[in-house]
Formats: structure tokens, C-alpha cells, sequence
């Protein structure tokens, strides 16, 4: 008999190499499918209030969904000092605002930038506090907007439709509640006190950084004014394609309202919170419930579904391509 020998294996290692970054890059496509077939009905819906609007409204919003890319762009290079490379850096945000529709609300798109300036080169602890510095001015931008047509247009919008009567009250108490319960860690726990510290010197140092160079400091803050801006813009276009009878005005502080109210819900892109929040915000500001409806469902469906497949074919091409 003739012995057949086999290849031997080195030890520690796997017979085949384990094809993780293709399978990274079909990931976002699965997640699109499930989401779409979750959401199916309210797809079908959108699509069907998309057909009698009147499109040169559509286009306008379309083009101002397009813009917030290019805005997200500019608050991202403004908060960070090193130069970053201008046509990945606008690939990214595309692809970053799908992954942020695939996972609760600002972790995706937090995950794809944070992998994005760690591979320019940029060392994780200044990617850490120019993401923080992206996420506070983008807030305050979103609330600088909101308190000023609110200071333009008191009457518009009545709170009482939005918050209901008896909610008020365990909000607060549940925002005490981890106020209180991040001060006990930060004062019981040492190592956790420290890096704390660490990450805020960090963080001070790089905001110093950018706000010491002019336009670094203007991409900063007006991206991130323009960033809500556009996207309030969209909705009022939207709203004005549907015949909604409610001042544009009042249609983009509908919009910032009700997207301030849902920040904190944890869910992938704020798909059924923000549609639901932007209804009550819409019928709040004297819309009619039936056209306020069809105008989110079509706005929804052109600044989430729509980019939603593009956006995940991109993500999975800068995964592919190592960009992030």
C-alpha cells in the first residue's frame, strides 16, 4: 500500500483565511434588505404620495438632502486640524448616513468616521475629541436654529400637542437618575475618573486647535448650521410639493423640534420615531393630520430609502477599499 501524506498544518493557524472584509462589505446590503422588508408597508405608502406631488418641489428637496452630505463634510474637516482627503472625506458622510440608518441613532456614523480619521492618520485619541467636538456643534447648531425661529415665530408651534401632560415630570426624574448615577461612577471608580480627565484634556487641546485657525473654525460652525438648515429645507420642499398648508417657516421649526425631541431614542436612524415625532410636530404648527402624513412619509422616503442602497454599495466599497 502506498501511504498518502497529508499537508500538515501550522499550529495556530487556520487552514483558510477567513475572508472578514468581504464579508464586511456585503453586511450593509443585508441590513438594507431586513430593514426594507420590516418597513415594507410604510416604503409602499411613501412611494404612493411621491406620485402626485408636484416635482419640481421633489427635486428641490432632493437637492437639498444631496447638500447635507456636503455640509456633514465641512463640520467633519472643521473639527479636526489635519487636512483630510476632500472626495473620501464627502464618500464617507454618504456612506456614513446609511450606516447611521442600520444602527441605533449616531453610532453608525460615528463608527464609520471614527475608522475614517484613524486610517488618515489621525491618532484615536484626536479622532475621539473631534467627534465630540462634531457632535456638540452639530447640537448646538441644531438648537441655536430652533430657539431662534422660536423667538421669531412664538405663536407657531403649541408644546402642549407635543409633550404630553403627564411626561414631563418622569423625564426629568430619569435624566436626574443618570446625571446622578455618571457622577457616583466618576467619583467611586479611579481608572474610569482618570481616563475621563485624560479625554477631556484631549478634547480641550483639539478645539483650541481648530477655533486658532479661522477656517477650520468656520467649516466647523457653519457646517454645522447649514447641516439642520438643509435638512429642515428639505421637509418644507417636500411640504410644499404635497400642498401643505402651513408656512415654510413653520414647517422647518416642526422639523427641528421634533427631531430635538427624539435625539435621545435609541433607534437605527430614528425610523418610527422621527416620522411619528415629525407628524405630531406638522399637525402641531396648524398642518391638516392626513397631509401631514403623506408629506413625512415622502420626505422620509426621499432622504432615508432612497440613499439607503447607494449609501450601503458605497460603505461596502470603502471597506473593500480599506478607506475605512
Amino acid at each position: 500500500m502506498t501511504a498518502v501524506q497529508l499537508p500538515e498544518l501550522r499550529q495556530g493557524r487556520l487552514p483558510r483565511r477567513v475572508p472578514v472584509r468581504q464579508a464586511l462589505c456585503l453586511l450593509p446590503l443585508l441590513l438594507v434588505t431586513v430593514a426594507a422588508v420590516r418597513h415594507r408597508s410604510v416604503l409602499a405608502d411613501g412611494f404612493g404620495q411621491l406620485r402626485t406631488a408636484s416635482w419640481p418641489w421633489l427635486l428641490a428637496a432632493v437637492g437639498a438632502t444631496c447638500l447635507t452630505w456636503v455640509a456633514a463634510a465641512f463640520t467633519r474637516q472643521g473639527a479636526v486640524v489635519q487636512p483630510l482627503p476632500k472626495r473620501r472625506l464627502l464618500a464617507t458622510q454618504f456612506a456614513a448616513g446609511a450606516a447611521n440608518h442600520l444602527l441605533p441613532t449616531g453610532l453608525g456614523a460615528s463608527a464609520v468616521n471614527l475608522r475614517f480619521m484613524t486610517v488618515c492618520g489621525v491618532p484615536l485619541a484626536r479622532s475621539s475629541a473631534a467627534l465630540a467636538l462634531y457632535m456638540m456643534a452639530e447640537c448646538v447648531g441644531r438648537l441655536v436654529l430652533l430657539a431662534g425661529l422660536l423667538l421669531a415665530f412664538p405663536d407657531a408651534l403649541r408644546p402642549g400637542s407635543l409633550v404630553p401632560a403627564g411626561a414631563v415630570g418622569p423625564l426629568l426624574l430619569a435624566v436626574g437618575v443618570v446625571l446622578l448615577a455618571a457622577v457616583a461612577a466618576l467619583t467611586l471608580v479611579r481608572r474610569l475618573r482618570g481616563a475621563v480627565c485624560s479625554f477631556l484634556r484631549t478634547a480641550l487641546g483639539e478645539a483650541r486647535s481648530v477655533h486658532a485657525r479661522p477656517r477650520r473654525a468656520l467649516a466647523l460652525w457653519g457646517g454645522s448650521l447649514a447641516f439642520p438648515a438643509l435638512q429642515a429645507a428639505g421637509l418644507a420642499a417636500v411640504g410644499q410639493s404635497l400642498g401643505l398648508p402651513v408656512p415654510v417657516a413653520h414647517m422647518a421649526l416642526a422639523y427641528l423640534a421634533a427631531t430635538a425631541a427624539v435625539a435621545l431614542v435609541p433607534t437605527p436612524g430614528g425610523i418610527g420615531s422621527v416620522e411619528a415625532a415629525l407628524i405630531v410636530a406638522l399637525v402641531a404648527v396648524g398642518g391638516p393630520a392626513a397631509v401631514a402624513t403623506a408629506v413625512v412619509l415622502a420626505y422620509r422616503i426621499i432622504t432615508v430609502w432612497v440613499p439607503l442602497v447607494p449609501g450601503a454599495l458605497t460603505l461596502g466599497a470603502l471597506v473593500r477599499l480599506k478607506v475605512i
